[in-house]
This record gives C-alpha cells, sequence and structure tokens, in this order.
C-alpha cells in the first residue's frame, strides 16, 4: 500500500524559512513526479511545485507565486521529496499536500488530477 507521508510544517515569522519532507513507501517513486499543492481555509488546493522522475531527470516546476523562494528537491535512494520554503509571506499559510503519481507530460505536473497518491498534509503558518 502506497502511503505519503508530509513533515517539517510549523509556525514561522514573515520572512523565515521551513523545509517540508516527504516520505513514500510502499512502491516505487523514483520513476514518477512527485509535488506540493497546498490549500488555504476556503480556497481550492492549488499547484505549489513539482518535480519529474528519473524519466524526466529531475526538471523542477513552480508557481509564478514561488518561483524563486520555494525548492523542490528528491532523493530517490530515500524515496523522499523535500520542499525549502524561503522569504516566507503569511499568504504562504496552508496545508500542504505532497503528492506522486506516473506523470509522462511535464505540463501535466500543475493539475491535481494527474496525481495518483496523496499525503495526509502539514500545516504551514506564517504570522505577520
Amino acid at each position: 500500500q502506497v502511503q505519503l507521508v508530509e513533515s517539517g510544517g510549523g509556525l514561522v515569522q514573515t520572512g523565515g524559512s521551513l523545509r517540508l519532507s516527504c516520505a513514500g513507501s510502499g512502491g516505487t517513486f523514483r520513476t514518477g513526479a512527485m509535488g506540493w499543492f497546498r490549500q488555504a481555509p476556503g480556497k481550492e488546493r492549488e499547484f505549489v511545485a513539482a518535480i519529474s522522475g528519473t524519466a524526466g531527470a529531475g526538471i523542477t516546476n513552480y508557481a509564478d507565486s514561488v518561483k524563486g523562494r520555494f525548492t523542490i528537491s528528491r532523493d530517490n535512494t530515500k524515496n523522499t521529496v523535500y520542499l525549502e520554503m524561503n522569504s516566507l509571506k503569511p499568504e504562504d499559510t496552508a496545508v500542504y499536500y505532497c503528492a506522486a503519481g506516473w506523470i509522462p507530460k511535464i505540463s501535466a505536473v500543475r493539475n491535481r488530477s494527474s496525481y495518483s497518491y496523496w499525503g495526509q498534509g502539514t500545516q504551514v503558518t506564517v504570522s505577520s
């Protein structure tokens, strides 16, 4: 049974940093894409960042709102994907979800429906 478990969320002040981790188990993740989405209260879940698998050479993709501040990376030996978040803003406050899936088209990594597996989420709160 495939499981994704996020960790690393918490409370941070504006301008601060956090590093989220997502550990996968029960499957082989290195060939598939892994991504991060977030959902703020009263809003839809939105794309944050994604990284393709070994077949896609680890290509990264970011939402415009986080480009230059967030960095996604993965360690295939540990089935883990990371999201390094710097220069955090109050509008980054949300529950952050990890996702995994086999996504051949790089353009599709921004779509929630492209992913087969999801974690339970981790809360990130940025105080002003």
